[in-house]
C-alpha cells in the first residue's frame, strides 16, 4: 500500500476510535466538559482545519481510485470477451490483484469519506443534546422555585373541572328538556324533517 493510503488508513482508524469516544455514554458533567473543550479550543479548531484539508485530499483519492476501478474493470471485461492473453494464469491472476488493490482503495477512501459525514452530524447532535439538557436543567430549576406556576396549575385543573360539572349538567338537562319537548309533540318534530 503506498503511502498516501497507509495514510487514509490511520485516518480511518483515528475515526473509528473518534466515534467510539463520541457515543460512550459519560455522565454529562464530563460529556459536557470535554463537549465544551472540544467546541471551543482553538487548537482544535486548527486541527480540524488540518483534517479538513486532509478530507479534500482523501475526496480526490476517492475519485481517482474510482476511475481506477472501473478503468481495470473494463479492461479485464474487455480482455476476456477477446480471449488475449487471458489463457495465462498470471495474467488472470495480474487482473484480479490489480482490481481487488483498486477496490480496496475505493472502499477505504470511501468510508473514509462517510466517517467523516458521520462523525460531524454525530458531534452537532451531542452538542444539541447538551445544550436541550442544560435547558431542561435551568427549566426545571424554575418551576419549582416558582410556587406561583404550581398554584396557577392548580387553580386551571379547579376551574376545569367546575367547567366540566357545568358542563354535564347542562347537558343532562338538555336531554331531559328534549325528552319532554319529543313526549309533548309526539316525535312530530322528526317527521317533518323526513
Amino acid at each position: 500500500m503506498t503511502i498516501y493510503y497507509s495514510l487514509t488508513f490511520l485516518l480511518l482508524a483515528a475515526e473509528m476510535v473518534t466515534f467510539t469516544g463520541l457515543v460512550v455514554p459519560f455522565p454529562f458533567a464530563i460529556r459536557k466538559r470535554v463537549f465544551t473543550f472540544l467546541s471551543e479550543s482553538p487548537i482544535v479548531a486548527k486541527i480540524a482545519y488540518g483534517i479538513k484539508i486532509s478530507f479534500i485530499f482523501v475526496g480526490i483519492l476517492f475519485f481517482d481510485a474510482l476511475q481506477r476501478m472501473f478503468r481495470i474493470t473494463a479492461e479485464a471485461d474487455l480482455a476476456k470477451n477477446n480471449q488475449q492473453g487471458m489463457g495465462d494464469v498470471r495474467t488472470e491472476t495480474s487482473f484480479a490483484a490489480r482490481k481487488f488493490y483498486a477496490q480496496r482503495n475505493v472502499y477505504l477512501t470511501g468510508f473514509t469519506l462517510f466517517l467523516s459525514l458521520v462523525l460531524t452530524r454525530t458531534f452537532a447532535i451531542n452538542l444539541d443534546l447538551i445544550h436541550s439538557q442544560e435547558e431542561y436543567a435551568k427549566l426545571k430549576k424554575a418551576s419549582p422555585s416558582s410556587g406561583s406556576g404550581k398554584h396557577n396549575i392548580e387553580k386551571k385543573a379547579r376551574e376545569y373541572d367546575s367547567l366540566k360539572a357545568k358542563f354535564d349538567s347542562q347537558t343532562k338537562e338538555y336531554n331531559q328538556l328534549a325528552d319532554k319537548y319529543n313526549k309533548a309533540t309526539g316525535g312530530k318534530a322528526d317527521k317533518k324533517k323526513d
